[in-house]
């Protein structure tokens, strides 16, 4: 038996009891008639003691060799400690060891495995092994578990049954680049790894499998950011002979109890509000709601008056920043460079100063009076001593710089408390959208979302116009899950495909097997998907997902520990039949 006890869980209630431990040397004290050992497992820290005058003589003198992050086994009796550290569960009691074994000696770490290290990301990226022992990482990793643990609890309460489909599927043209994998004994011919299981929990609908979930691994050869893995897991979900009502209700639930259950917090009905809201009042799909700043559009007041910035605008569009109203021009002017940046792309920015006493003051007063500044000031939900921030040009282009100004400004005032949660669902998406580049339509969500049957007859005329019925859940300004209810009869499908400019012969290569599969009895059904990795991170206070993952890429997609991805020598090149002069 190596541990009679965990290095966590002794107390006052253990004194003069013999316990066995094992663990890692955390940090030892030499005082030379008496030494101090920190003892860390994953549950704790225990004070071990070394007294030369009551240790055996060769246990004391080896206590002396060991170094950090030496892994040892002890066994002593549990002794009421002298010093106190109330800071630890173990603080009352030490170990006074009786016998000491080093089960593997240790190199000096690259960087203190201390709660506040002194290691940079990339060498802790490198030596993740180490990583994974502070109490950051591991207690992300745990927190991580506890979450997935109700996520099965919950919807196996409610009759859903987990069911694992394949990694090694088709490559299909939508959506980002696949992951392929070159097969041996099909020469020439490779799989994909599947960017979700979408066909395949399609198929357990036509199946009778009613409720399916499934925590899942999904890949998407894609760019990298803080919050995006090119392998990434979903909470993957469908339900058959549902509506949409039936779905925004069961997983707002889950939300809910996960809500309750890892953070203590009862949250009322999600607000739900349709993308062209969203986009109106936000400039985005994925609006943080828990501080205001909601757009006002100014083109009625601020255009025709001579100024022809604004009169030359598509869209002239404030906000009012709570509080800002007493910004120095050198603050304000920072922000005017934040907005030139090449990230937002904006080419200036109009400021009104709200003053106290009802007047306004503006970088434009040779061009609007009073009148039009109270105006702008109705519109924006200004108030004294707030600070009205303006845009204009391009609809599209000034909501989204807009909406980069808005969260930037809610960091800077410390409105984004990652101890509060905001979550809405948004509703209502277009079903296509136009790629300008190429002039063809894609599927917003994916090809197997279901229009709104009232707006079925716009897809020959106006197929920008016609709406999904398609959904997503937001939390504190991140998209943490998203779904729709699907097509299920095959003439439908059809005309999907042909919209998005697929011919039969391409349809039928790359989905025929769905299509066949709806000729046989496959029922209404809909789904949806949650980011586990990012739904961890906001629950967990954070906005980057990585300390969630046990061992994550870089900003490369690297695994910079194991040296990934990496060549394969010329025998194996030749045995999947691919060229090597090609490489």
């Amino acid at each position: 038996m190596y541990r009679s006890h965990n290095c966590g869980e002794l107390n006052a209630s253990n004194i003069n009891t013999e316990v066995t431990l094992a663990g890692w040397v955390q940090k030892s004290r030499d005082k030379g008639f008496m030494n101090w050992v920190d003892l860390r497992d994953r549950y704790g820290i225990t004070q071990l003691i070394f007294d030369e005058s009551r240790t055996d003589k060769t246990v004391f003198e080896l206590a002396k060799t060991l170094g950090r992050e030496f892994v040892i086994q002890v066994k002593g009796t549990v002794i009421e400690r002298e010093a106190k550290n109330k800071n630890i569960p173990t603080g009352e009691i030490e170990i006074l060891v009786t016998e000491l074994t080093i089960l593997n000696s240790a190199l000096t770490p690259p960087f203190t495995i201390e709660d506040e290290t002194d290691g940079g990301e990339d060498i802790r990226m490198k030596y993740r092994y180490l990583d994974i022992r502070r109490n950051p990482v591991k207690n992300s990793l745990l927190f991580r578990h506890k979450v997935a643990m109700e996520v099965r609890k919950y919807l196996s309460d409610l009759d859903f049954c987990e069911v694992e489909t394949p990694y090694l599927i088709k490559s299909t043209p939508e959506g980002a680049r696949d992951f392929v994998v070159p097969s041996r004994m099909n020469e020439g011919q490779f799989y994909a790894l599947p960017q979700s299981p979408q066909t395949f929990k399609q198929l357990l609908m036509v199946g009778g499998m009613d409720k399916y979930f499934q925590i899942v691994k999904c890949f998407r050869d894609e760019d990298l950011r803080a919050d995006r893995q090119p392998e990434f897991t979903q909470i993957d979900c469908e339900m058959a002979f549902v509506e949409q009502e039936d779905i925004l209700n069961v997983f707002e639930g889950l939300t809910r109890h996960l809500l309750k259950e890892i953070k203590g917090i009862e949250v009322d009905k999600f607000p739900r509000i349709t993308y062209d809201y969203a986009m109106k009042t936000y400039g985005n799909d994925k609006p943080d709601i828990r501080f205001g700043m909601k757009f006002g559009e100014l083109n009625e007041f601020a255009q025709h008056k001579e100024f022809p910035v604004f009169n030359a605008a598509e869209l002239v569009v404030g906000i009012a920043v709570p509080g800002a109203g007493n910004y120095t021009r050198k603050e304000i002017d920072v922000l005017i460079d934040w907005v030139k940046r090449p990230q937002v792309g904006a080419s200036g920015m109009v400021y009104v100063k709200c003053n106290e006493d009802g007047t306004y003051k503006s970088s434009v007063d040779k061009f609007y009076d009073q009148d039009d500044l109270t105006n702008w000031a109705k519109a924006t939900e200004a108030n004294p001593g707030d600070m009205i921030f303006v845009l204009s040009g391009p609809a599209n282009k000034t909501r989204a710089q807009l909406s980069a100004l808005r969260m930037e400004l809610a960091t800077r005032l410390g409105l984004r408390n990652p101890e509060e949660f905001a979550p809405l669902w948004v509703v209502d998406f277009p079903l296509l959208e136009l790629d300008e580049e190429s002039g063809r339509y894609h599927a917003m969500h994916h090809p197997f979302t279901s229009p709104k049957p009232e707006d079925m007859a716009l897809l020959e005329t106006e197929p920008g116009k016609v709406r999904a019925n398609a959904y997503d859940m937001v939390l504190n300004g991140n998209e943490i899950g998203g779904g729709s209810i699907r097509i299920h009869d095959k003439a439908t499908q059809q005309l999907m495909f042909k919209y998005l400019g697929f011919t039969e012969e391409e349809a039928k290569a790359q989905f025929g097997f769905l299509m066949d599969a709806f000729q046989f009895g496959a029922p209404p059904h809909g789904g949806l998907a949650f980011g586990l990795d990012r739904l961890v991170a906001i629950l967990g206070g954070q906005e980057t997902i990585r300390d969630f993952i046990a061992f994550p890429k870089n900003n490369s997609g690297r695994d910079v520990m194991i040296d990934a991805p990496a060549a394969i020598d010329d025998a194996q090149l030749k045995e999947l039949h691919i060229k090597i002069d090609a490489i």
